[in-house]
């Protein structure tokens, strides 16, 4: 168990619950609860205390055990906690049991990441995408608390004989669902035709784990103004802006961060915004080297970016955040395993510059430090592209104005 320290006054106090498995040992356990009490208070929520319990494998009634249910509860009881959070996804069953028994509202990692991206959506696309991921989770977790749901859909017929509540609010879920992939449909068609209208031009794009700095970096690269903030999944719409580096112009794209158990209803729902990595010439893979984990969250990413996309492409990867690196150095007698902290950044940069070599770099977007360089690099890497694309009409460097425009 640990406690929290509360820093400010939020909507409502939080306990998080995670397992530890064969899968998951104790460390890993706390660095993704971590997580989940970042993720909490960008949902609104405060944090105040974590349980775990060792366990094989989730109980399959109550995720953890009776005992420890029992704990949960007690202490939701004298410290008004309103809300309880597992790391892991509940089954339908696990959900409502211990709703019944706790007597609170009941997440899990996934519908705490799926209310996030609810409040975070803008355009009508992001809503949409959003609307179908939250629907697509909720079905199989119908429980007669959706009554209201008939209210949104009337009419004489529209119920058959003998069909129960749920029934009727499964069916209209359905029905939600078909339609907001219609709408997604027509959505992508429009979207096709934007992409095709700027197909010439080299196109990069902004990949890494939420909340690296990546709309940060676009503001410094393209000289814009996109929302960027000090919170995970701060943007959720993608941003494509023009960028010109010494008269060669660019697209640059800034695409939601991803995260460690991304809900597959939000990679399927997210398809068409996931396409500006599908169909980008450069990917720019932004790593924040200040965090702990730095090396798990770029395997994460490569990961989902195996998932996204099969065709290998060319990447360049940008440490940001050295303005932010710690270093805590080991005692000489200290005899205990070197730690993420203990590792000093110019050790990082050496190990990573012997792995990749001219293909990352290490900057601080906030600080504008190296910024001057990541451009030199990306226009030798757009250069190149654009010269294999328009082999004969290399003058066309000469050619652009200050708008990008020929």
């Amino acid at each position: 168990m640990k406690e929290f320290i509360i820093t400010e006054t939020l909507t409502e106090k939080a306990v998080l619950v995670g397992l530890i498995t064969y899968h998951q040992n104790e460390q890993k356990v706390n660095e993704y609860l971590a997580e989940l009490a970042f993720l909490a208070e960008t949902a609104g929520a405060i944090p105040v205390k974590q349980y775990t319990q060792r366990a094989d494998y989730p109980h399959p009634v109550t995720f953890v055990g009776s005992g420890k249910i029992q704990e949960i509860k007690e202490y939701i009881e004298e410290n008004e906690i309103g809300i309880v959070i597992f790391d892991d996804e509940l089954t339908p069953k696990q959900l409502r049991n211990i709703e019944k028994e706790l007597q609170v509202k009941i997440l899990d990692r996934t519908s705490l990441i799926l209310d996030i991206f609810a409040k975070r959506a803008q355009t009508a696309h992001a809503k949409t995408q959003v609307e179908l991921a939250q629907y697509k989770y909720m079905l199989p977790r119908l429980t007669r608390l959706w009554t209201h749901l008939e209210r949104q859909r009337g009419g004489v017929g529209m119920r058959g004989p003998g069909e129960t509540q749920l029934e009727t609010d499964k069916r209209i879920i359905l029905d939600k669902i078909s339609k907001l992939k219609e709408e997604l449909i027509d959505i992508d068609r429009q979207k096709i035709v934007q992409r095709k209208n700027r197909s010439q031009m080299v196109r990069v794009a902004l990949v890494g784990y939420t909340n690296v700095g990546k709309s940060t970096l676009m503001n410094q690269l393209s000289k814009s103004d996109v929302f960027a903030e000090n919170k995970l999944f701060a943007t959720l719409d993608t941003t494509v802006r023009k960028v010109i580096i010494e008269n060669l112009p660019f697209l640059l794209s800034d695409t939601v961060g991803f995260i460690r158990k991304l809900p597959t209803q939000l990679v399927e729902s997210f398809k068409s915004t996931l396409d500006e990595v599908r169909e980008a010439d450069i990917l720019i893979h932004v790593v924040d080297v200040s965090h702990p984990q730095f090396a798990e969250q770029v395997e994460v990413v490569n990961a989902t970016l195996a998932e996204i996309d099969k065709v290998e492409k060319p990447m360049l990867m940008v440490f940001n955040k050295i303005d932010a690196f710690t270093y805590v150095p080991k005692e000489e007698d200290d005899l205990t395993p070197i730690k993420p902290e203990n590792i000093n950044l110019d050790e990082i940069m050496q190990t990573w510059k012997e792995k990749l070599g001219d293909d990352c770099i290490f900057i601080s977007a906030k600080e504008k430090l190296n910024i001057d360089e990541l451009k030199a690099l990306m226009y030798e890497r757009v250069k190149a592209i654009h010269m294999k694309r328009f082999p004969y009409n290399d003058f066309l460097f000469q050619q652009y104005d200050a708008d990008g425009e020929i």
